[in-house]
C-alpha cells in the first residue's frame, strides 16, 4: 500500500510538472485559445502548438483587411486553416478560401515552468505572391513551415501567417479605387496582432523579428520600409527576395488589372466601375482570371511575375529606394542562395538541365536582351560581353550553363539583394547589417551535379527537417540546420547572429560598404567561410554603369 502510495505521489508530481509546462488556454484579445501541448520524446521539453488563429475577420474582396469581432467560449485552436485563395499548381481550378487570415504559434517550454519573454519569429511564405500557405507544403502531415524545430533548438516563439495572394492579395487599379497591396496589409495585421498579443503566449511583444523567402523575402523588405509598421518588429529577415527585385513591385497595375477585369467581362474604361464590378465577381473567377504562362514565353519567366505589390502612396508612399530611412532601426539579414536562379533559368532554357542537349550562344544573348530589354542593344551588348569574357573561343557546355545560371541569379536576386543592404547599411542609425550566400548543394536527384542551392533549398535547413525527418538526410545536413537555426535565432534573441543561446561555428561580421564582408552558409562553415565583396565586378555593373545607360521605350 505504501509502495502504491509513493508511485501515485510521484504520478501526481510528474503529471504536476507536465502540467505547469504547458500554457493551457491562453486569453486573447478575440476570446480564449487552446492549443496543443506537445512532448518532444519520452522525458522532453514540451511545445505549446497553436494552429488556426485569427487575427483579423473574413475578408471582403478586394478589400483592406477589418479586425476580428471575437468569439464566445473557448477557440479549440489545434488544426491548420485553409490557406488563402489560389490556384492549383496545375492552374486549372482553385485551392483555398477566402475566409483566410489565420496564424499559427509555436511556444517552446522548459520542463518545469511556461517560458516567458521570448524573443518572437514572424515567418512570411513566399509563392510569388501568387501561392503558398502559412503551414507550407505538405506530405504525410509533415509541414515545410512547422516552427517546432526552430521554436525548440533556438528557444524563441514562431509564428506562421496567411496573407492573400493572386488576383485577390494584388490586384491594383493604381488608384484610390482599388488601390491594391491587400496581401501587405493582411501581412502588417498579422504583425500587430502578435505584437499586441504574444505577451499571453510568453513572448517579449518589444523583441519581434519578421523573416520570409522568395516573395515573403520582399514583403519582409516591404514591410521594414512602410511608415505603417513603425515600432512594430526590432529585425528582419529576408531570404532570397528584398524590395528592390525587379518583381517585387508592379509599376503598371491598371493594365493588369484591365487583363482580369476582360476576363471576367467587367467594363475597363473607367477605374470607378472596373473595380465596382471586380469586387462583385466570384472571387474563384477572379482567381483563374490570371494564369503564369510557363511556356513558349517571349520572354524570362521571371517578366511573367505581374500580379504583385504596388506603390499606393499609403502603405508604400514611395518607390522602395527612397523608404530605407524607415528602416534606420531595424537589424537586417539579408541573402541569397548561390544558383537561386537554376529553378528559372531552367524554364527559360530547358536545356541546361539535360545532359545531352547542348544550348547556343544565340539562345544566351536572347535570355540577355530578355533581361536588358529596358536597356535596349547597348546593355544586352555590354552584359552579354561581361558575363561571356571568360569564355574563351570554344566554351564547354557545362561552363555555359552554368553561366546562364549565374545571370539569372544575379539579375533576379543577387544583384537587387546587395543594392538592399547598402542601402540599408547606409540609411542605418542603430540597425545592424549582415549578409550571407548560402552554397549547401542542391539535393535534387535529376539536377546535374554541377548544381548549387537553387530557389528555396534553404527552407528545409531554417525549419530544421534534418532533425524532423532524420532519414531523409546526412549529418552535413544537420549540420546545415544547426548552424542556420542558430545564426537565425540568435539574430532575433539580440540583433547579433553570433551571441545568444546557441554556439555558432563561426564569428559572422556585419555587412559594411567599405568591407563586403558576409558569411558562406554550407555544411563546412569555418573561418574560411568569412568572405569580402560578394561577385563585386557583376554589382558594380549592374548597379552603376547598367542603371546609367539610357532607357529605351518600353516593349511591354
Amino acid at each position: 500500500m505504501a509502495r502504491w502510495a509513493i508511485l501515485s505521489f510521484a504520478l501526481c508530481c510528474c503529471l504536476g510538472v507536465a502540467q505547469a509546462a504547458t500554457l493551457g488556454v491562453v486569453l486573447t484579445e478575440g476570446g480564449f485559445v487552446e492549443g496543443e501541448s506537445k512532448r518532444r520524446g519520452l522525458f522532453g521539453s514540451y511545445v505549446d502548438i497553436f494552429r488556426g488563429i485569427p487575427f483579423a475577420a473574413p475578408p471582403k474582396t478586394l478589400q483592406d483587411p477589418q479586425p476580428h469581432p471575437g468569439w464566445e467560449g473557448t477557440l479549440k485552436a489545434k488544426k491548420f486553416k485553409n490557406r488563402c485563395m489560389q490556384l492549383t499548381l496545375a492552374q486549372t481550378d482553385v485551392r483555398g478560401k477566402e475566409d483566410c487570415l489565420y496564424l499559427n504559434i509555436w511556444v517552446p517550454q522548459g520542463r518545469r515552468e511556461v517560458s516567458t519573454n521570448l524573443p518572437v519569429m514572424v515567418w512570411i511564405y513566399g509563392g510569388a505572391f501568387l501561392f503558398g500557405g502559412s503551414q507550407g507544403a505538405n506530405f504525410l502531415d509533415n509541414y515545410l513551415y512547422d516552427g517546432e524545430e526552430i521554436a525548440v533548438r533556438g528557444n524563441v516563439i514562431v509564428v506562421t501567417l496567411n496573407y492573400r495572394v493572386g488576383p485577390l492579395g494584388f490586384l491594383s487599379t493604381g488608384d484610390e479605387n482599388m488601390p491594391g497591396n491587400y496581401g501587405l496589409k493582411d501581412q502588417h495585421m498579422a504583425i500587430a496582432w502578435v505584437k499586441r498579443n504574444i505577451k499571453a503566449f510568453g513572448g517579449d511583444p518589444d523583441n519581434i523579428t519578421i523573416f520570409g523567402e522568395s516573395a515573403g523575402g520582399a514583403s519582409v523588405s516591404l514591410q521594414m520600409l512602410s511608415p505603417k509598421n513603425a515600432g512594430l518588429f526590432k529585425r528582419a529577415i529576408s531570404q532570397s527576395g528584398v524590395s528592390l527585385c525587379s518583381w517585387a513591385i508592379q509599376n503598371d497595375p491598371l493594365t493588369w488589372a484591365k487583363k482580369v477585369g476582360e476576363q471576367v467581362g467587367c467594363p475597363t474604361d473607367n477605374t470607378t466601375v472596373l473595380a465596382n464590378c471586380i469586387r462583385a465577381t466570384d472571387p474563384k473567377a477572379l482567381t483563374l482570371a490570371f494564369h503564369m504562362e510557363l511556356i513558349s514565353l517571349p520572354g524570362p519567366l521571371v517578366h511573367t511575375l505581374s500580379i504583385t505589390p504596388v506603390v499606393d502612396g499609403d502603405f508604400l508612399p514611395d518607390m522602395p529606394e527612397n523608404l530605407f530611412a524607415n528602416a534606420a532601426d531595424i537589424d537586417y539579414i539579408a541573402g541569397v542562395n548561390n544558383m537561386d536562379g537554376h529553378f528559372f533559368a531552367g524554364i527559360d532554357l530547358p536545356a541546361i538541365n539535360r545532359p545531352l542537349e547542348k544550348i547556343t550562344v544565340s539562345e544566351f544573348f536572347n535570355l540577355v536582351k530578355g533581361f536588358t530589354a529596358d536597356r535596349g542593344e547597348r546593355g544586352a551588348n555590354l552584359t552579354y560581353d561581361l558575363y561571356t569574357q571568360s569564355w574563351g573561343d570554344n566554351p564547354e557546355q557545362q561552363v555555359m550553363k552554368k553561366t546562364v545560371v549565374d545571370l539569372t541569379t544575379d539579375y533576379i536576386f543577387l544583384i537587387p539583394t546587395q543594392w538592399t543592404l547598402n542601402l540599408h547599411h547606409k540609411n542605418a542609425r542603430s540597425g545592424k547589417t549582415y549578409s550571407y550566400l548560402f552554397s549547401q548543394p542542391s539535393r535534387m536527384p535529376i539536377y546535374p551535379s554541377w548544381v548549387g542551392a537553387d530557389h528555396a533549398d534553404d527552407l528545409q535547413y531554417v525549419f530544421g527537417k534534418p532533425f524532423a525527418t532524420p532519414l531523409g538526410y546526412l549529418p552535413k545536413h544537420r549540420t546545415v540546420s544547426s548552424a542556420m537555426i542558430a545564426y537565425w535565432t540568435n539574430f532575433a534573441r539580440t540583433g547579433d547572429p553570433n551571441s545568444g543561446n546557441s554556439k555558432v561555428p563561426v564569428t559572422w561580421p556585419p555587412y559594411t560598404t567599405e568591407g563586403g564582408y558576409y558569411l558562406e552558409i554550407n555544411n563546412k562553415i569555418n573561418y574560411n567561410s568569412v568572405k569580402q565583396n560578394l561577385r563585386t565586378s557583376y554589382v558594380n555593373y549592374w548597379n552603376s554603369v547598367y542603371l546609367n545607360l539610357p532607357k529605351v521605350a518600353s516593349t511591354s
